[in-house]
C-alpha cells in the first residue's frame, strides 16, 4: 500500500533540464506515515509519524542557466533550503527561543518532524567535481 502510494506521488513531480542536470527536480517532495495503535484496556494509544522529504537541490543561478519559470522555481526552491538551514541552525544551536519555522511553507510543514520529541536523519548527495565544492559543502 505504502509502495503504490509512493509510485503515485513520484508521477507527480515535476521536472527540467537545466545546464547541470538533465532532471533536474522542480520542487520538494513530502509523503507522510502515520502509524497508530489504538489503546485498550491494559495499554496506552500511541500515534508514529514517519516524514520522508524529497528536497530539490539548491542551484546557483549562473551556473544552471535557469530563465522565465524555471528561474522564479530556483528560487522559490533556494528561499525555502535556506528557511530550512536556519531552522536546523537553529534547533543545533539550542536558540529554542525562537526558531524560524514560519519563514517558509516548507519549514512551517516540518516543524514537528525537525523539533521537539523527533529524530531526524539527512542523506546528502554531493558532488566529486571540483567546480561543485561550493554546492556540496553549502548541503553539508
Amino acid at each position: 500500500e505504502i509502495c503504490s502510494a509512493l509510485s503515485r506521488a513520484r508521477r507527480s513531480l515535476v521536472y527540467a533540464e537545466t545546464k547541470l542536470n538533465k532532471a533536474s527536480s522542480r520542487s520538494h517532495a513530502v509523503f507522510r506515515v502515520a502509524v497508530a495503535k489504538t489503546a485498550t484496556q491494559s495499554t496506552p494509544g500511541t500515534l508514529g509519524l514517519l516524514t520522508l522529504v524529497d528536497l530539490a537541490g539548491s542551484e546557483r543561478i549562473k551556473r544552471s542557466g535557469v530563465a522565465g519559470a524555471h528561474l522564479k522555481e530556483a528560487t522559490a526552491i533556494n528561499g525555502s533550503l535556506l528557511a530550512l538551514g536556519k531552522v536546523v541552525r537553529a534547533l543545533a544551536t539550542g536558540a529554542r527561543a525562537h526558531v524560524p519555522y514560519r519563514d517558509s511553507k516548507l519549514t512551517q510543514l516540518l516543524e514537528g518532524s525537525v523539533g521537539g520529541n523527533s529524530r531526524c536523519t539527512m542523506l546528502v548527495c554531493v558532488s566529486p567535481a571540483a567546480d561543485s565544492l561550493g554546492e556540496s559543502i553549502a548541503a553539508l
